[in-house]
């Protein structure tokens, strides 16, 4: 991640909109900051110590050495919104809604009535999502755990 903002102005990206904030408290988290200022409410507080994942996000940034994007899930309840400063967000609302369409992962998930409460569901769609935008071609078993190391879910097992 950048580290903290080094101008007045923290420059992000979230959802694929440009984000510019003069008046940012750097104790704010990430969290904090999609939940409140900018009335982002799918990524879920669970914890608030980045154990059970229903905060996840996923964070991309420009590899000046390979050349290219690179992806990668995020607890958005452990990082500070100063440690954004430019990079780019999506959270569950930017990859798809009921009102425009699902990303084929969260309509998979709703098929498979893969979730009870859904509390934890966007953290596991985000963290799906960001292991398809990481890794080229089919994931493996070992890709797919690893990917989901950081989510829990109270209510369901993991498998059928």
């Amino acid at each position: 991640m950048s580290g903290p903002c080094s101008s007045s102005t923290l420059v992000f990206y979230v959802n694929g909109k440009k984000v510019e904030d003069s008046n940012v408290d750097p104790e704010w988290t990430l969290l904090y900051y999609l939940r409140n200022k900018l009335k982002l409410t799918g990524t879920k507080l669970g914890c608030a110590e980045g154990g059970c994942g229903a905060c996840t996000v996923m964070v991309s940034k420009f590899d000046r050495t390979s050349r290219k994007l690179v992806h990668f899930s995020a607890n958005a309840c452990l990082a500070p919104v100063c440690s954004m400063h430019g990079l780019a967000v999506t959270t569950v609302e930017g990859i798809g809604s009921t009102q425009t369409r699902l990303h084929p992962v969260q309509e998979r998930i709703a098929k498979a009535h893969g979730s009870q409460c859904g509390f934890c569901t966007p953290g596991i769609v985000m963290s799906m999502y960001t292991l398809l935008r990481s890794l080229p071609g089919k994931p493996s078993m070992e890709d797919l755990e690893t990917a989901f190391q950081g989510n829990l879910c109270r209510c369901t097992g993991y498998r059928p």
